[in-house]
């Protein structure tokens, strides 16, 4: 240990050494202030809100039912799975649906030929050929009336003819002269082309076929079992390989991107709620959350054992990791308005901050007892409660002429410096 043998030496050291103990304080620098917009905590009446228990519900359920009978060919999906709406879940064997489909459309495709072959009228070649008939049939007919005249002559002569020859030369030329106007026709309706009742016709089959052919695409398009609507697989009916029935259920799907929260409300409470008014609820697999939902719809019949009204409430359902918060049959905690009214601390919503044990604090202006003109922050854990536009209930260790932080509050820590730069003012009361 030193020792000081002059008195006077060491307090001048002592001095020395106080003095350097003060210059290096005053060049160590100071924090710098946070720049933060504040609100202060004020107190509103409002109408109480009593807490009733609810469990969550589906928008839709739906029980998919196979539209056809026959075996399981292929089962797509698994139970929790996210379906979108028109995906395929599961399809049943079509083999000879497929082979009566082939052979459909290749008796379309012959009647849409002779559908062609008609519109498009005679060829050239085939009026060549016909009026080549027609000359042929009319030089024999000629000749046939020639000869039939000279026999006559010959008969009315009393010359070489019998009766006999004669009645044979007057039957070969009334042949001849069938088979001319036969020919004659022949070439005016190839000429003339398909009459239009024929294309007519071939038109009808067309489309007789072409609905022969959709009808059995339908046929193979029931033989897929889809999804009525986006939502997520809670049950399997079925398994590749099973034989199900015509209205068999193969699945149950769910839509949960939003629900319902189903609660029973006594009838002396039911009098003040309104289809659309918001509603704050609840979970008990969310502490410290309150989700917002609104009164979609209030049954006009009670329940004959409890005489409760039930009243459903809708809200969104946060997905969070591909899968919905929210799941069907969960309990829930609706508050809903009754007739009372009383005074509440409020805050603004942007004033809530998550602390590191996910619980709601606010950050409320204190002044620095160390530094005077200067101010710092407290963090108070808070409870939420009822909500009222951008304010909502909070109750902690408040009163209502504090002032919390609204904006810059996300990275302010207990006891840093800050500086106001603006107060937002409370608007008056939307309720």
């Amino acid at each position: 240990m030193l020792r000081l043998v002059n008195p006077v030496l060491g307090g001048l050291v002592l001095m020395a050494l106080w003095q350097l103990h003060g210059q290096l304080s005053a060049a160590e620098p100071e924090d710098p202030a946070s720049r933060v917009t504040v609100a202060p905590v004020i107190s509103r009446e409002i109408t109480m809100r009593r807490s009733f228990v609810g469990t969550v519900e589906p928008l839709r359920t739906s029980v998919v039912g196979s539209a056809v009978d026959g075996r399981v060919l292929e089962f797509l999906v698994n139970e929790g799975d996210a379906v979108k709406a028109k995906q395929p879940l599961a399809k049943v064997r079509t083999s000879m649906l497929e082979i009566r489909l082939a052979v459909a459309e290749a008796e379309l495709q012959l009647r849409k030929e002779e559908l062609a072959e008609l519109e498009n009228g005679s060829l050239p070649e085939e009026i060549i050929q016909a009026e080549a008939r027609l000359r042929g049939t009319k030089a024999a007919f000629d000749y046939r009336v020639s000869n039939s005249e000279r026999a006559l002559s010959l008969f009315k002569q009393n010359r070489t003819v019998t009766d006999e020859q004669l009645r044979e030369a007057q039957s070969e030329t009334e042949q001849a002269e069938q088979m001319y106007l036969e020919a004659k026709a022949a070439h005016a309706l190839v000429v003339q082309g398909p009459r239009k009742e024929k294309i007519a016709q071939a038109r009808a089959q067309v489309l007789m076929q072409s609905e022969q052919v959709n009808l059995i695409k339908e046929q193979i398009l029931r033989h897929t079992v889809v999804a009525p609507f986006d939502g997520y697989i809670t049950a399997e009916h079925t398994e590749v390989g099973e034989w199900i029935g015509e209205g068999d259920p193969v699945v149950e799907v769910v839509q949960l991107n939003e629900v319902d929260v189903r609660a029973g409300v006594l009838s002396e409470q039911a009098a003040h709620l309104r289809v659309g008014s918001e509603v704050p609820v609840q979970f008990a697999a969310l502490p410290g959350q309150t989700l917002t939902g609104h009164v979609a719809l209030i049954i006009p019949s009670a329940d004959e054992l409890s005489r409760a009204i039930p009243v459903k409430v809708r809200l969104k359902n946060p997905i969070v990791n591909g899968g919905p918060i929210l799941k069907a049959g969960m309990m829930a905690h609706v508050l809903l308005p009754t007739t009372h009214t009383q005074a509440v601390l409020m805050v603004p919503k942007d004033s809530l901050v998550l602390a590191k044990d996910e619980r709601p604090v606010v950050y409320v202006l204190e002044k620095d007892t160390k530094k005077s003109g200067q101010l710092v922050v407290k963090p108070v854990a808070v409870a939420m409660g009822v909500s009222d536009g951008e304010w909502i209930e909070v109750k902690g260790q408040l009163r209502a002429d504090q002032q919390v932080v609204v904006k810059g509050n996300e990275r302010l820590s207990p006891g840093d410096h800050v500086e106001v730069i603006d107060t937002v003012e409370p608007k008056s009361s939307a309720k």
